[in-house]
């Protein structure tokens, strides 16, 4: 296994969370703040900036849990940060995510008039991201956050929220997650085999350049900007009963239903892709990371015979596939991760419970990362012939949306596809460097 090399990184400015790879199984908790005073806001970023982990030292027996920290740009403001750095923002992050609602699909009951407060709101400024091996070294890490903003008036708590993954990393849906993530330049991390070269650090770190050979535009002072990222944080209720209802009525048998699941997954529930299983899963494939993520589309499968045009992988990363433009300048860092109780297996009926997914993505370019997949290859359909069908397990369905699925003599098409996936809320975050935790604790220094 090769090391991905490039540009050297700072390591010990950059948040862990951006470079590296969490324990598995994890537990942890997302905590909210509204800085309501400047003056203790910047304090409190001072304390922070002692208490991030880096990637330097990610994840090290020294440190039995971790904590990173981001602002929104209400946020900073509430920082006072002066306005010259305020303008030097990317005008989506400016914006905020409520604002980008209709671009994303966020609309009917994933619309932000729907959504759980505080958010979209502007009463979210700060999140501190709390993970851990387990719930005692999570306590661990939760005192020190405690610790951080106790005592501290001008600081609030405004929602909490409690994460974990399960000992087989798979989602609510239940399906193996986190696998197609691309390996970065420069960052140290082993490069398993894979489709596709390591990307430049500049599509995921600020300061260094991305795949145009470009410096992305960067906040200003430099010392704020470099070495941070972007971060877009949703909390996605997902309909699992709803999806499983949907998959029964559809197919013939439970065979049929799992092999039409893959359909539109992309992958079985081990991982394994469906483009090297065409069949059947293979738990021993979705465990092997030498392996599972070792595939094209194009080559092996151009017309979407075995693995469909829309199936959610095959839209999300299209790898090889025959598109417009390069598919290089919209991968993203996912870490997402789960929420609520997991409805147990073979129930088709809706329990109440609250379940699903935060989706957390990492990078430098909201708009033609994060915005670009959401709004052009997972809610449009015309980038891989399409016309207008939507990713059926995440789009912005309505009860009317159809699904392909190619093959002889006749191809199928699904009907009557709902919304599966719910927004329940969200924020960008801006991801500072070490630095610049420092930096925010003294502006006018």
């Amino acid at each position: 296994m090769t090391v991905a090399e490039g540009p050297r990184l700072q390591l010990d400015e950059i948040q862990g969370i951006v470079l590296r790879d969490r324990p598995s199984p994890y537990v942890g908790m997302y905590i909210l703040l509204r800085v309501a005073d400047s003056g203790t806001g910047r304090q409190l970023m001072g304390r922070l900036a002692e208490l991030v982990d880096s990637a330097a030292d990610w994840w090290q027996p020294t440190f039995p849990a971790l904590l990173n920290v981001g602002l929104t740009y209400r946020g900073l403001e509430a920082l006072e940060v002066p306005p010259a750095s305020l303008n030097s923002f990317p005008a989506e992050f400016r914006q905020g995510m409520a604002a980008r609602a209709e671009f994303l699909g966020d609309t009917g009951e994933s619309a932000p008039a729907h959504w759980e407060p505080p958010f979209g709101n502007g009463q979210v400024h700060v999140v501190l991201s709390l993970l851990a091996a387990d719930q005692e070294s999570l306590a661990v890490v939760l005192e020190r956050a405690r610790q951080a903003h106790a005592r501290l008036p001008g600081i609030q708590v405004v929602h909490r929220q409690d994460f974990y993954q399960l000992s087989t990393g798979r989602t609510s849906f239940g399906y193996k997650d986190g696998i197609g993530n691309p390996t970065i330049e420069g960052s140290g991390a082993a490069m398993p085999p894979a489709w596709g070269p390591a990307l430049k650090a500049g599509e995921f770190v600020l300061g260094y350049p991305d795949q145009t050979g470009n410096l992305p535009p960067m906040p200003e002072p430099e010392v704020l900007g470099r070495n941070g990222t972007f971060v877009a944080w949703r909390k996605l209720h997902t309909r699992v009963a709803a999806f499983r209802r949907y998959l029964h009525d559809n197919a013939g048998s439970p065979d049929e239903e799992e092999l039409l699941a893959a359909k539109i997954v992309g992958r079985w529930p081990s991982g394994a892709p469906l483009i090297l299983a065409s069949e059947r899963d293979d738990p021993a494939l979705g465990a092997d990371a030498q392996r599972n993520n070792d595939f094209h589309y194009q080559e092996a499968d151009p017309h979407g015979a075995i693995c469909p045009h829309g199936a959610h992988a095959r839209r999300a990363n299209p790898r090889d596939s025959e598109i417009i433009g390069d598919v290089h300048l919209h991968r993203m860092i996912r870490r997402g991760t789960n929420y609520g109780p997991p409805l147990p297996q073979g129930v088709l009926t809706d329990d109440g419970a609250d379940r699903g997914i935060v989706f957390v993505f990492i990078g430098t370019h909201l708009d033609r990362q994060f915005e670009f997949v959401k709004s052009q290859w997972l809610n449009d359909g015309n980038f891989a012939g399409l016309d207008q069908e939507k990713d059926l397990l995440t789009g912005d369905n309505d009860g009317t949306g159809i699904f392909t699925i190619p093959q002889r003599p006749v191809r199928r098409r699904l009907h009557g596809v709902e919304r599966f996936v719910i927004t329940r809320g969200g924020e960008y975050f801006f991801l500072p460097s070490i630095g610049a935790l420092r930096w925010l604790a003294h502006p006018d220094a």
